[in-house]
């Protein structure tokens, strides 16, 4: 379909044109939306500040933020479970910025890990933090990636770290922002939690007699091996 079919088409709406028009966009079935410089079709009504930096290919919003751009120049920024209305008026285009893991800061290491934990979080290249202290605190891994299936690409995982631990176990895990199945199925046993002042998703997942915690081989990595798995079973489980 070439642009000036898809211009005339009914069921989409451009955003940058109804805002340089000065009207408010329609209640349609697509509308296209412009991110920096690119412009994308979208059949959705609302988006997410994440899923607005995934649409762009900048799936890391601990790198990256996204402002909505309004008629008149203002910048608003845009969090990343917050939702945006694409029939409010006013909306031209969306823009992304670079930022680092803290705002500046380097990243918080209030209570420390085994070496091999921190060995196996550099290894992976993952981002992380130590909040708390260890029996009420935990590893924020800033950019833990997600299977396919979620309505987000990438999340921060939490893992609270016990007292005794590593021989105490790992157990369950936190996401932020919270997870959804896009075709609408029913995740079980989810509940929230504040962490870092943020409202996380608990994932109640827990290990079996067989697959008991071994103190001296279980450590960070294999906990999210594990979290992993509890992501990728969740379709097969429940296709």
């Amino acid at each position: 379909m070439n642009q000036n079919k898809e211009d005339k088409d009914t069921d989409l709406e451009d955003l940058e044109v109804c805002a340089k028009e000065g009207r408010k966009p329609r209640c349609v079935r697509r509308y296209r939306i412009r991110i920096d410089k690119d412009r994308y079709i979208v059949n959705l009504s609302h988006m997410t500040g994440l899923q607005l930096l995934e649409k762009a290919g900048k799936c890391d919003p601990t790198c990256w933020r996204i402002h909505q751009k309004l008629k008149g120049g203002k910048l608003v920024e845009i969090q990343p479970d917050e939702k945006v209305d694409f029939t409010t008026p006013g909306i031209e285009r969306f823009v992304t910025t670079p930022c680092d893991q803290t705002d500046g800061s380097a990243p918080r290491r209030e209570f420390s890990l085994p070496a091999c934990d921190v060995d196996y979080l550099n290894d992976e290249n993952l981002r992380w933090e130590l909040i708390g202290a260890p029996g009420n605190g935990y590893v924020l891994v800033n950019n833990f990636p997600v299977p396919k299936g979620y309505n987000h690409s990438v999340v921060t995982a939490a893992l609270r770290v016990e007292t005794n631990y590593p021989d105490t176990q790992l157990d369950m895990v936190y996401f932020y922002p919270a997870l959804q199945r896009v075709d609408g199925k029913a995740i079980p046993a989810l509940a929230g939690k504040t962490i870092d002042n943020k409202s996380y998703q608990r994932w109640s997942r827990h290990r079996t007699p067989k697959n008991a915690w071994r103190p001296g081989v279980d450590y960070l990595g294999t906990h999210l091996v594990l979290v992993r798995h509890w992501l990728e079973r969740e379709f097969t489980k429940r296709p």
